[in-house]
């Protein structure tokens, strides 16, 4: 799905030209690896010397995301630069942009890292989206959880910065659990949601240029375990044709409405009744899209190439049904004991449509994301098969 608006285009970034990625992790080596398939040189800054993109990236500045020598020794490098995660500092993004092109801008991430920013945005882009984010309400002293309306509990009571995979958050069913949870948070500011009916949740992957052309991938169903995406299934076998129009509908109208350029992932609850509600989003390539690597004309890090580049985005047609597993560290450990284990990757790969992705890291620990698994096949009932069959290898409950 498509959108276009016109406007003038900046000149490309043409290959061999040097991009830049902010934060050394997966999705940054990821990001890499699709630049230089592209012909690009890539130079990544982070605080780490021993990190995923640094592995691969042709250049490694080691500085923190805040050091100005470093900032501006990725701007001299780069003729354009993008984050791999949005906690980077705004203030980095906007250091940067005073000297090169950068996508997403500052002020695009600064809405997605503080979740107080991003509901109002949601809020504010209702009218257009149609839809929704959960009833909400903001708790930053004693006194705001003794104003909690009853309607709201039971919820979920979330860090307003810094939370993902299931960090900084608490189920919360009275007042006096949102004392406690909040006092373990050390009393930082919170949002508190309404716990809603959720059916499912489903991702929706979007990129925009700077000529304001919009793309939207296939909807992706996603399953959470602790917190953490266990797997996402493409196309979602709960989604119907209507909520998949609803959700891409929605998502264009939000990155057209943030004048965003780069890739923006879209998080939606699907409440039993069939309704949409709109959740967080990510200024990023996502877990959920990793199966695009695989799956679809256009990875969404080509696609991320693409946009910060000034290109002409990709095409999102899927052409297989796929299935993707997050492996985390516990995969090491499926014995039981405390001394890692290789897993079995000649079994896993000797299944049909297996698609390995190990991102470098040699501390497998449990929790920790080593890699992803995604599985093609010509029917969705076969790839998911397939997943069950890796889970039985890599002693993961299915």
């Amino acid at each position: 799905m498509n959108s276009k608006s016109t406007s003038p285009l900046l000149p490309a970034a043409n290959p061999p030209a040097w991009l830049g990625v902010m934060g050394g992790g997966q999705l940054g080596r990821m990001f890499a690896q699709a630049a230089q398939s592209m012909g690009y040189q890539v130079a990544v800054l982070e605080p780490s010397d021993a990190c995923p993109a640094g592995q691969v990236a042709q250049r490694l500045v080691n500085a923190g995301y805040s050091d100005a020598a470093g900032l501006d020794a990725l701007a001299a490098q780069c003729l354009a630069v993008t984050t791999e995660f949005e906690n980077v500092p705004a203030d980095s993004l906007s250091r940067l942009a005073e000297r090169v092109f950068v996508a997403p801008n500052a002020h695009g991430v600064s809405v997605a890292q503080d979740r107080i920013a991003e509901k109002r945005f949601f809020v504010d882009c209702a009218a257009k989206s149609g839809v929704l984010p959960a009833p909400h309400t903001v708790i930053a002293t004693q006194l705001d959880i003794d104003a909690i309306a009853d309607d709201l509990l039971p919820g979920i009571l979330k860090t307003v910065r810094m939370g993902y995979d299931g960090k900084g958050q608490f189920r919360v069913r009275t007042r006096d659990e949102v004392r406690v949870a909040f006092a373990e948070m050390g009393e930082v500011t919170c949002l508190l949601e309404k716990m809603l009916p959720l059916a499912y949740e489903v991702s929706v992957l979007t990129a925009r240029g700077v000529d304001g052309e919009s793309v939207v991938y296939p909807i992706a169903e996603n399953v959470h375990r602790d917190g953490v995406l266990f797997t996402t299934t493409v196309p979602g076998p709960n989604v119907s044709d209507d909520c998949a129009a609803r959700a891409q509908r929605a998502a264009q109208a939000m990155v057209a409405e943030l004048g965003y350029v780069g890739v923006l992932c879209i998080e939606f609850f699907v409440l039993e009744d069939g309704s949409l509600v709109v959740n967080e989003m990510a200024p990023r390539p996502h877990n959920s899209g990793h199966y695009t690597m695989d799956a679809c004309v256009t990875s969404q890090f080509a696609q991320q190439v693409r946009a910060m580049a000034r290109l002409p985005l990709g095409d999102v047609r899927q052409h297989s049904p796929a299935v993707m597993l997050n492996i985390l560290g516990d995969a090491w450990f499926a014995d039981g004991s405390d001394a890692a284990i290789e897993p079995a990757w000649d079994q896993v790969l000797a299944l049909p449509g297996a698609c390995l992705h190990l991102y470098g890291k040699d501390d497998p620990r449990r929790g920790r994301k080593m890699g992803h698994l995604t599985f093609i096949a010509a029917t969705l009932p076969e790839a998911q098969q397939r997943l069950r069959d890796a889970c039985l290898i890599l002693g993961i409950a299915p």
